[in-house]
């Protein structure tokens, strides 16, 4: 059996996120940046994360939340 994509879940997030934010990029900063977290950590091992790394989400500054 396969094994599940150590991403899947913060993948499924961004998309869940901008569907209910009329896909604007900024509401969905935090699930985003949950995104980079584990592509850093699972460098290699997630298709989810082919392609996301390089992208120009990484330059998302932290929100006052963070």
């Amino acid at each position: 059996m396969p094994q599940k994509d150590p991403c899947q879940k913060q993948a499924c997030a961004i998309q869940t996120c901008l569907q209910a934010n009329k896909y604007v990029e900024s509401k969905c900063e935090d699930v985003i940046r949950e995104m980079q977290r584990c592509c850093a950590a699972q460098t290699g091992n997630s298709v989810c994360c082919s392609g996301f790394k390089d992208s120009k989400l990484t330059n998302f500054k932290p929100s006052k939340n963070s």
